[in-house]
């Protein structure tokens, strides 16, 4: 995936306008936490039976917080997050980490085909390949079948699709929106660049993925659908997650705001929103940000946990390119003793946000955070994991492109089962990874820094 969203040179006046439709600003969050401190206790836990008194979801928590080293993150999050974002967290949960794209395209193709009412589905990219062929001819079979598919996909980011692939699903009968047209002649309202980055498959309301994979041969373990990258042909690491419970309604409430958003077609009249039901023990809040003054919901997030964390920090990353708070939280959480360890690309489809990254290894190595970089796959994915116990997994980068100027969406799961299932996954990847040593690092020639320090210029493109 040559990835369009990286364009700088031709669409750089455009995004430059389109930061000016909105002011192009991360919130100051440490401001958003001193607010949150006055209803800290306040926060309530929504079940399949409607919403928990505020002393049942108090004792929640602090049980959570209680089933690991002694925390006080999930509390003083929680209260963060209910201040900025009327989604609620969701008890009841089953989660299923899906790790790479095989394992998370074959649980997508068994929930698909065992739909009875309706299919929503959004996402950045859907190829014209093997792989994007399998999905619209499962598509186009359940909708022959009576079941209703409506998709979204994203005009940037699909731009290499060919106009045929989404006419053929049209014509059987599957409702296509294009995300935000890059012809401007297409455009619904104002012409500008704002991806639409989600990851978001629904199943009859019932079920729903998310997380970083795009629907690509990229993501196939057979070395022939591969892309080269910088030379060389390597597999694609990513993550998603798969949710069964209240959260899915969450999920598809955002899914049909961006439909009406942009003026897609009447929606069938299906069962959107089934009688919830509880399928498993985890708490789960779907968080979903757009551009705008007061909606940058998933950079709040990460910053939040961050900045509350107590033991330890583990976060892989496929494009990071933080700003000053991301990086100001990252370091002082080293400094007071948390366990801060980042997995980031050894090769990207960016190398520009690679040397960008790059820029600040010396700075958080010195704070004592711990750098690794992924060797022989393309690092892809968007996940944390924090104090053993609270996990997001998403579409979001720690970039200025998601945390300004794209849709994105995270699932952000409570569950110390869950989180030690996340920690495996980081152990593995940490397996395969080579750490950077401040020593080592500080002896590169100066050629690399010299490019790192050029690249670092044009973050707020990255």
């Amino acid at each position: 995936m040559v990835v369009i969203r990286r364009f700088c040179s031709f669409f750089l006046l455009a995004f430059i306008l389109s930061l000016s439709n909105g002011c192009a600003s991360l919130p100051d969050v440490a401001e958003i936490i001193k607010e949150s401190l006055v209803g800290q206790n306040s926060y309530q836990i929504m079940s399949s039976e409607g919403l928990l008194s505020a002393d049942k979801s108090k004792a929640i928590i602090q049980r959570l917080e209680n089933s690991v080293d002694p925390t006080d993150m999930l509390k003083r999050q929680t209260a963060v997050v209910e201040l900025i974002t009327e989604s609620p967290l969701t008890k009841g949960n089953k989660v299923t980490l899906l790790i790479d794209g095989l394992p998370t395209y074959a649980a997508m193709f068994e929930a698909i085909r065992n739909a009875k009412d309706h299919i929503n589905f959004e996402t950045f990219i859907i190829e014209d390949d093997e792989t994007g062929r399998k999905f619209a001819d499962i598509l186009l079979q359940k909708q022959a079948e009576g079941v209703q598919v409506n998709l979204i996909y994203d005009s940037l980011g699909s731009s290499n699709t060919s106009p045929e692939f989404f006419k053929r699903l049209r014509d059987g009968g599957i409702q296509v929106v294009e995300f935000n047209p890059i012809n401007p002649f297409k455009a619904h309202k104002h012409w500008l660049i704002h991806p639409d980055h989600r990851k978001i498959l629904i199943i009859d309301g019932k079920i729903a993925f998310v997380g970083g994979i795009n629907i690509s041969s990229l993501y196939s373990s057979t070395l022939s659908a591969r892309k080269a990258v910088e030379g060389e042909a390597m597999p694609w690491r990513d993550t998603d997650v798969q949710i069964e419970g209240p959260a899915v309604a969450e999920l598809q409430k955002l899914f049909i705001e961006t439909w009406h958003g942009q003026e897609g077609p009447e929606l069938s009249q299906r069962n959107y929103f089934p009688e919830p039901t509880q399928q498993g023990n985890a708490l789960v809040r779907i968080v979903g940000s757009t551009p705008g003054q007061n909606n940058r919901i998933t950079f709040i997030v990460y910053v939040s946990a961050i900045t509350f964390a107590e033991h330890s920090v583990h976060l892989t990353n496929a494009y990071f390119v933080p700003d000053n708070q991301i990086l100001d939280a990252l370091t002082q959480a080293a400094k007071r003793g948390v366990d801060v360890k980042i997995v980031l690309p050894t090769i990207s489809d960016s190398p520009t946000a690679s040397l960008a990254a790059r820029y600040n290894y010396s700075e958080l190595l010195k704070s004592g955070v711990k750098i690794f970089e992924r060797r022989n796959a393309l690092l892809h994915a968007k996940t944390m994991v924090v104090d053993g116990v609270w996990s997001t997994v998403g579409s979001t980068n720690m970039d200025y492109w998601s945390l300004l100027s794209d849709d994105e969406v995270n699932a952000v799961i409570l569950s110390q089962e869950f989180a030690g299932e996340m920690e495996e996954m980081f152990d593995r990847d940490l397996a395969q990874s080579d750490e950077i040593k401040l020593e080592d690092w500080d002896e590169r020639p100066l050629l690399p820094r010299l490019r790192e320090w050029f690249a670092h210029l044009f973050l707020h493109l990255l």
